[in-house]
């Protein structure tokens, strides 16, 4: 397969699904359900388990900074499919580790690895999709992180059901990213022709605007990675819904699959409801309720909600916060993603530290979520603004 013509749009946004799935909703979220397992076997307190999660969102930050502004010799897909293998082997890789320096590493490499698929898979992908008119399709490119969730969710959840250890848990999450790589080699062809040469990269510092919403991209990134990364580690911990610890992060991944495709149609509507600005601010405050939710009812009615606000926002925000930094910049915006990127990284390392050292001084996620969301709310008031 050389080309992609515009009659080929769906398989390329097919390939994408497989890309993010495999780098993104597998590579970056299967520490979550693993985690719980992992920490009791090897004891590992909270602390130590906040510290690996963000040695790969550490990897996330140095990678999307790096694939933002470098230019990449040879084919981007060749890239793409390297970043994919590198995933799956780093995923893998954990369940034959056996010390917090390794873990962090191979975390690091994972982190590094889902930044490159990210950047690439989504400009291989859309530029397809822009060529044939079918931008619509981006929903399925980027419903592949929800997708990607669930099935590793349903993976790790068998596993420990037949009463597998924890290193076959990264087996398996490994395993999964392997083969969405075959899929992504399918899908996804080489460009028919080299990409636009980019426009000028412009220094002119950021607007007010923009520089509130690099400020409340930052704020997002700490609000939702507390309860992404620790949102079974409290089923867990809590007797009245331990049981749903199997299904829990299945509900994260199947309200994440179709939030992009929602969020974006908010978006486009017209009236006071409508707009990116208002559209990211809404789902900062859904996300914060859910975020609440998680630690203020600890009861079924309430972690299914939890799981489900934060599920059904986080990808949301994600790519509102990037379509709203491309409206505000003119000529070439990686600039202001890589502000944007380092801004959420930055976020995103510095929460689950806090989260872990909160609780293994506290006993409880309770004070780290409630500043969560108090930072959601702040993100929605200055990207409202």
């Amino acid at each position: 397969m050389a080309s992609c013509t515009p009659a080929q749009p769906r398989t390329a946004a097919l390939g994408g699904m497989f890309a993010m799935a495999a780098g993104i909703g597998v590579g970056r979220f299967i520490y979550t359900p693993i985690l719980p397992p992992m920490v009791e076997a090897l004891g590992l307190s909270k602390s130590a388990a906040g510290l690996i999660a963000s040695a790969n969102f550490s990897g996330y930050l140095c990678g999307a900074l790096l694939a933002t502004a470098a230019r990449l010799p040879g084919s981007r897909r060749a890239w793409l499919l390297a970043a994919l293998l590198a995933s799956g082997l780093s995923t893998g890789g954990m369940g034959f580790a056996t010390s917090v320096p390794s873990f962090l590493a191979l975390r690091f490499i994972g982190g590094v690895a889902s930044a490159w698929v990210l950047i690439l898979a989504s400009a291989l992908v859309l530029e397809r999709l822009a060529q044939a008119g079918r931008t619509g399709l981006a929903a399925l490119h980027f419903a592949g992180v929800g997708i990607g969730i669930t099935v590793s969710a349903i993976v790790v959840a068998g596993l420990l059901a037949t009463d597998f250890a924890w290193p076959a848990l990264w087996f398996g999450g490994g395993a999964l990213s392997l083969v969405a790589l075959l899929a992504v080699w399918g899908f996804i062809p080489d460009p028919a022709e080299p990409p636009p040469a980019p426009g000028q990269l412009g220094r002119a510092p950021p607007t007010p605007a923009l520089r509130r919403m690099i400020a409340a991209y930052g704020l997002f990134g700490f609000g939702y990675v507390i309860t992404a990364t620790f949102l079974v580690a409290i089923v867990r911990t809590t007797p009245a819904i331990r049981p749903l610890e199997p299904v829990i992060w299945v509900v994260v991944g199947l309200s994440a699959t179709p939030s992009v495709a929602f969020w974006a149609w908010l978006a486009r509507r017209p009236g006071s409801l409508g707009g990116i600005p208002t559209a990211f601010a809404l789902a900062n405050l859904v996300a914060a309720a859910g975020v609440l939710a998680s630690v203020a009812w600890p009861s079924t009615p309430g972690i299914l909600l939890a799981a489900m606000l934060v599920g059904g926002t986080f990808m949301g925000q994600t790519a509102l916060g990037l379509m709203r930094a491309r409206e505000l910049t003119t000529g070439d915006p990686r600039r202001a993603i890589a502000l944007m990127t380092g801004s959420f990284g930055l976020g995103q390392i510095i929460g689950p530290v806090f989260a872990g050292a909160a609780y293994d001084h506290l006993g409880s996620f309770a004070f780290a979520s409630v500043a969560a969301a108090v930072v959601l709310v702040a993100a929605a008031i200055l990207a409202r603004r």
